[in-house]
């Protein structure tokens, strides 16, 4: 059986939400799955687990929220080969080019410890709504096809 960690910081919930719409669409694709808040997680229990997922908010200042912030310096120390990634979450447009800026330097760092993509960011305005939930299904779908043609 498969497994995945999800990691997520959430500041108003709507992350945390994505985070269980995830969990919840791996699981029925028979994945383990493990949620944790990124206070309580380390980036070395990605090396446990089949698939690596970060969901964040971010605050428009172009760099990770504090409450994950020690989690993402921890995963620069990591080396993921041979693991699939996804990242997701959550901003506001105001922000302009720093939209959603925490799941784009997720989504590089991953790349930089050799983890290997399975689907395109999923970035979401404020909460999610019918649309969202509609690609953080598709997200899943492909990273499982990922994972499946990786093994």
């Amino acid at each position: 059986m498969p497994s995945a960690l999800i990691v997520y910081a959430s500041l108003t919930g709507s992350t945390e939400e994505c985070a269980d719409i995830v969990a919840e669409n791996l699981e029925d694709l028979g994945y383990e799955v493990d949620v944790v808040d990124s206070i309580q997680a380390s980036a070395s229990h990605f090396s446990s687990y089949d698939v690596c997922i970060v969901g964040s908010y971010s605050c428009g200042d172009n760099t990770v929220p504090d409450d994950i912030l020690d989690f993402y310096e921890e995963l620069a120390d990591e080396t993921l080969t041979g693991k699939i990634f996804g990242v997701f979450g959550s901003g506001d447009r105001y922000y302009g080019d720093n939209y959603c800026c925490a799941v784009k330097l997720f989504d590089k760092l991953f790349e930089a410890v050799g983890a290997t993509r399975g689907s395109e960011c999923v970035m979401i305005e404020l909460s999610a709504d019918e649309e969202d939930i509609e690609r953080l299904e598709n997200f899943v779908s492909n990273i499982d096809q990922m994972y499946h043609a990786s093994h």
